[in-house]
């Protein structure tokens, strides 16, 4: 073979590689991150003169500029009817302060990078009647803020669209560019997209200036403050798929085959019509690697003629041969498609966007439950606020992938968003590591819960709001219904309020057929109008019943029967899951004596009531509960009597900033299964004993260190997916117990402590299962650090979570320390954030010194963007060997 040939060969291989990939990048569409180099001021008192519209904690109206005409208009694109679309006022509001005009100098301004969070390095708030209180998580989040950063626009942006996409800032968001108002958004969760185009500079610098206003008494929990998510700046031709421009349903699904239903929405910013080509090809999609694999299917083409200034939809169908389905991990796997569909004009590519999904099945069966893929799937769920714990709002994708780790190790399969649109990669994650979702975009409507929430521009606002959610997040798999409302005022205001739900419910099924809708009702009854308009019935705290047993008797508050048998009789067509349960109290790793004999408590101060008011401290038996709520084996015990429910999602996962039910003179929750630093609770072990059946686990609580107990009685309770166990004291046995029906829990209520050993030999079907031991501890010597991940990414985001025990002489963990521990770093990192999960730990979350909480301390550690090399945590205390740990940088 000649070298010539060879050549040519080569030459013919490189010009047909080149030709076959002309396509598969994403030309014509550019989307850039506008995450660094912003300046940043935050304010007390509005200075700026500048507000949306009057709101109650305004006092001096007269002297403030309302945007609110000039910002409404941003909403058109969700808006249905033309005739309620809004039309923008002449002028140029806000035009004349300096923070948007481009000779500002803003050099003193603070330096930092999105996503942002303003409050959340405190100080906290600890007076009684602060501006901020406990609801509100104590933390800074009130006043105005402005954003400031340059665009730089080259010539090659001439004649292109560009969008500014803010994933979410909180709140009333207003944007100017280079002087001039764009527009904003007033819902601090929702994303949302302006069109900067007719602003802008081509091949110049341009100024952008966003400014947020967070009002007091806007939420009942931490909101945070700034522009807390990502931010976008979207370059494409002026004909293009708009934004969130397609939608992809499965139907006809099996295992041989599934047809895939395809909606593009094409969008004409130019000044004159133009004939559109469009072309959608279905790859396989490795989630793992973020890899677009095989090509497996190929839509139709479909040419469409788009008029200047309008958008023309494409409807296609497609048919997949033997698709891999995705469901919930673990019985099934979450397998994801991308569809990547390409615009040609006059036979050049002019855009391509690409969409990510999972063909599946969802059946919602009355007398069943969930099916997916026709197999029944139990729905384990728990409820999530938007926080991050230590790192407040601001989103993060490894903090909030290390929650999901560590929920899935419980057993949970489902999420639901409580109670507002979340971060959209939080979406990328429950799709790729296999959860179910209940999407939710309002906690109220019309009637408010607090004095500045959603309810004061909800009439405006209700519509594009709703609208925008679905189709941002209609594409996900993991989503399988969407929730219009949580508790709102409104479900009791017979048939006013079901009108309201009924249009809330209209949008979303003329936005999305596929997925059923409904709302969370805490007090609407079966004969009520509210549920009658819901496709799903979501019960908060209705089904095992509410107040309604002789240790609640005596507490103010509705009183409600267990209403799981109610609903059904009413409605026996409609699915029952309940979305909110439990609302169980703790702290980790606290235990206070005497111990309820009752399966189900409300926590109080009185003895045996499980409080501890000077501390705020809520025990660790998990059997005490918000006035409101029950203990997890109460709401097992209502479940299992009536297994046509679906499941449950559980109030509430993780702790969360706000909302410290009893204790509002603290910082964050008491309702997780998972402290705020991610530390199990003892009730972690009891959902999995139930959610993992065949987990081979035992767990004994209490810790068995309590040298001021000596002859007292101390119960021992074990949490195991075992049906018979058997408890030892000190080589002694305190008797081998049987788990009867409705019971959860293996309880030796008469244990005397003494010093030594407890251990636990459980067994089912009559074979050993699992055991179990604690002993009693010395003084605390050392220190062990173990790092969730060892090894980092430089990109300024990657996150390492590290653990620090205290520990005795023999290496157990000292289950009572507090000590001081105070943390180093050397190598190219940064300690972000330390936390021990008490909620009444008021210490500032990026404080460097943190009080070990029964035995445990966390420090989060980031790489510093483009570094390499080593970082070596140290962990030191008096009296205490240090330990360090490593970690790479990649």
């Amino acid at each position: 073979m000649s070298s010539r040939y060879v050549l040519y060969n080569v030459c013919g291989l490189i010009l047909l590689s080149l030709f076959l990939l002309r396509d598969a990048a994403p030309v014509g569409r550019e989307r850039v991150s506008l995450n660094t180099g912003w300046r940043f001021l935050r304010a007390t008192t509005n200075t700026d003169k500048l507000i949306y519209d009057q709101r109650p904690d305004v006092s001096d109206r007269n002297d403030l500029n309302v945007l609110k005409p000039w910002i409404l208009p941003s909403a058109n694109d969700f808006i249905s009817d033309p005739a309620k679309r809004h039309q923008r006022p002449i002028g140029a509001p806000g035009s004349d302060v300096p923070f948007v005009q481009e000779t500002f100098d803003d050099s003193a301004w603070e330096a930092v990078n999105l996503p942002h969070d303003w409050a959340i390095k405190g100080p906290f708030y600890t007076e009684d009647n602060a501006v901020v209180g406990g609801g509100m998580g104590r933390l800074p989040v009130q006043g105005i803020s402005w954003y400031r950063r340059e665009l730089t626009m080259t010539s090659v942006d001439k004649g292109k669209s560009i969008y500014l996409d803010i994933d979410g800032a909180m709140s009333y968001a207003m944007v100017w560019l280079n002087g001039n108002l764009v527009g904003g958004w007033p819902y601090g969760y929702n994303s949302f997209r302006l069109d900067l185009t007719s602003y802008l500079r081509p091949g110049d610098d341009n100024q952008l200036a966003i400014r947020l206003d967070n009002p007091t008494d806007s939420s009942r929990w931490y909101p945070g403050g700034g522009i807390y998510r990502n931010v976008w700046l979207t370059k494409v031709d002026p004909t293009h798929i708009a934004q969130w421009g397609t939608f992809i349903s499965s139907k006809e699904v099996s295992a041989q085959s599934a047809t895939i239903d395809l909606v593009v929405q094409v969008e004409n910013k130019g000044p004159a019509s133009r004939q559109i080509e469009v072309a959608t090809d279905v790859h396989a999609f490795d989630s793992a690697t973020g890899r677009t694999g095989e090509k497996v299917a190929e839509f139709p083409r479909a040419t469409v003629n788009v008029p200047a200034g309008q958008k023309q939809p494409v409807n296609c169908s497609v048919t997949v041969k033997n698709p891999q389905l995705w469901g919930p991990l673990p019985t099934q796997r979450p397998n994801l498609y991308v569809a990547v569909t390409r615009l040609y004009a006059s036979n050049k590519t002019i855009d391509t966007y690409e969409t990510r999904f999972g063909i599946r099945s969802l059946t919602f069966d009355a007398g069943k439950g969930l099916l997916v893929n026709g197999k029944l799937v139990r729905i384990q769920g728990v409820n999530q606020h938007h926080d991050l714990g230590a790192l407040g709002a601001a989103f993060n994708v490894r903090a909030a992938e290390r929650q999901l780790e560590i929920l899935r190790d419980l057993g949970c399969n489902a999420i639901r968003m409580s109670h507002n649109p979340p971060a959209p990669e939080l979406l990328d994650l429950t799709d790729r590591m296999g959860f179910l979702v209940m999407d939710e975009v309002f906690d109220c409507w019309e009637r408010k819960k607090t004095a500045n929430d959603f309810h004061l521009i909800f009439p405006d606002w209700y519509e594009a709001d709703l609208r925008s959610f679905l189709r941002r997040d209609r594409n996900h798999p993991s989503v399988i219904a969407w929730s219009f409302g949580n508790e709102v005022g409104e479900q009791s205001t017979a048939e006013a309020g079901a009108a309201l739900a009924q249009k809330l419910h209209d949008i979303v099924h003329e936005e999305d057929p596929t997925r059923p809708s409904t709302a969370s009702i805490n007090s609407a009854k079966p004969d009520m109008p509210f549920p009658q308009v819901l496709d799903v019935i979501s019960l908060n705290y209705q089904g095992e019943g509410i107040r309604d047993t002789p240790p609640y008797a005596d507490l103010q508050g509705i009183k409600t029967p267990p209403q799981y048998p109610d609903f059904h009789s009413k409605f026996p067509a409609k699915m029952i899951v309940s979305s909110e349960t439990a609302a169980t109290l703790s702290t980790r790793g606290t235990y206070l004596f005497p111990v309820t004999n009752e399966v189900s408590a409300p926590a109080s101060d009185n003895a045996g009531g499980g409080g501890n008011p000077g501390l705020r401290q809520v025990s660790a038996y998990e059997l005490y509960t918000a006035p409101f709520g029950a203990s997890p084996d109460k709401v097992f015990t209502t479940q299992d009597k009536n297994p046509f429910v679906a499941g449950e999602f559980v109030w509430s996962g993780w702790d969360y900033l706000g909302e410290p039910t009893p204790y509002y003179s603290a910082r964050s929750s008491y309702f997780g299964i998972i402290d705020l630093a991610g530390f199990k609770k003892d009730r972690y072990y009891l959902y999995q004993s139930r959610w993992r059946p065949d987990l081979r686990m035992a767990h004994i609580l209490p810790h068995w260190t309590w040298p001021d107990r000596v002859g007292q009685v101390t119960p021992v309770h074990v949490f195991s997916a075992a049906d018979e166990a058997e408890l030892f004291l000190n080589g002694q046995s305190q008797g081998r117990k049987k788990k009867e029906a409705s019971n959860y829990r293996f309880r030796w209520d008469e244990v005397a402590y003494q010093p030594g050993e407890l251990h636990v030999v459980t067994y089912k079907n009559g074979r050993e299962w699992a055991n179990d031991t604690v002993r009693t501890t010395d003084a605390a010597t050392q220190l062990r650090l173990t790092a969730d991940r060892t090894a980092i990414k430089a990109d300024g985001r990657d996150l390492s979570f590290i653990t620090v025990e205290v520990l005795d002489s023999r290496g157990d963990v000292a289950p009572r320390a507090d000590n001081a521990i105070t943390f180093s770093l050397n190598g190219p990192g940064e300690i972000v954030a330390t936390d021990n999960g008490d909620p009444a730990d008021m210490a500032s979350f990026p404080s460097k010194e943190r009080k070990a909480y029964n035995g445990l301390v966390l420090v989060i550690v980031r790489a510093k963007t483009g570094a390499s090399g080593q970082i070596t945590v140290t962990a030191t205390g008096t009296g205490l060997r240090a330990a360090p740990v490593t970690l790479a940088v990649k």
